[in-house]
């Protein structure tokens, strides 16, 4: 159940809250918040209930048990940038086109503001001067910034990414940690990753999901919480301030 949440300093508040797919238990009695201009990163293995997570989250999923409870204008809290773009790449849309898309329209029809959100958007990703050119033809990492615009377009206050580091090159994952850094001053941002390099500076708080869901601070991650977290040995180390991991045995 999502529910408005009492003004207490918190955006997001999650209690109790449970979920299964038939028998299956996905998520187990997770309790967390997040604040405003928070930047949580959401690590953990691949079926873990990560992404099943974040649909509850944005009311895509009833959970079993438990409520979300949500300080202010539902319908306009989230911005979604998913892993990969399920647009047909033979469809000749222009990258204004896809982040217009963003401002959902019952009829079709888009006003003079909706059109000036879009090009604010892109000018926000640093795409302004891709806005004619065909999405399919860009670059990968200026696509993911094309898809960034279209979460931004109807100015949500929570911009969640699903595994924002899975499809760019090394370049463009550091030009993407610069433009969420630039993001964060103005949004709560939530990012979805196994990749711990992205678990660095802007981060605020950990939130490790294997069923259960544990929050931990940035500076207490480490080799035995991971491992929890992954449910097998992970090495954590450190380059440049950022976060990695090895899975296996210790080095």
């Amino acid at each position: 159940m999502r529910s408005k949440l009492k003004e207490d300093g918190s955006l997001i508040r999650v209690e109790n809250l449970s979920f299964a797919y038939e028998t299956e238990d996905i998520i187990r009695d997770a309790d967390f918040f997040i604040n405003r201009r928070d930047v949580i990163t959401v690590v953990g293995p691949n079926g873990g209930g990560k992404t099943t997570l974040l649909r509850i989250l944005m009311g895509q999923l009833k959970p079993r048990k438990g409520r979300v409870l949500i300080s202010g204008a539902q319908s306009r809290i989230f911005g979604y940038v998913p892993q990969y773009s399920t647009m047909d790449p033979s469809y000749p849309i222009t990258a204004f086109e896809v982040v217009l898309s963003g401002r959902v329209k019952n009829f079709g029809f888009y006003s003079r503001a909706d059109k000036q959100a879009a090009a604010d958007a892109l000018e926000a990703v640093g795409q302004e001067d891709s806005g004619h050119k065909s999405f399919f033809e860009l670059s990968g990492g200026q696509r993911q910034r094309v898809l960034i615009a279209r979460a931004l377009a109807p100015d949500p206050e929570v911009l969640i990414l699903d595994e924002p580091t899975a499809n760019i090159d090394a370049e463009a994952e550091k030009q993407l940690n610069v433009l969420l850094k630039k993001l964060s001053l103005e949004h709560t941002i939530i990012l979805v990753t196994h990749d711990l390099g992205f678990v660095n500076e802007m981060t605020t708080r950990v939130l490790c999901v294997n069923r259960h869901v544990k929050e931990h601070p940035v500076d207490s991650l480490d080799d035995g919480l991971i491992a929890s977290a992954y449910g097998r040995q992970v090495k954590v180390v450190r380059h440049d301030h950022d976060l990695h991991h090895h899975e296996g045995g210790a080095e």
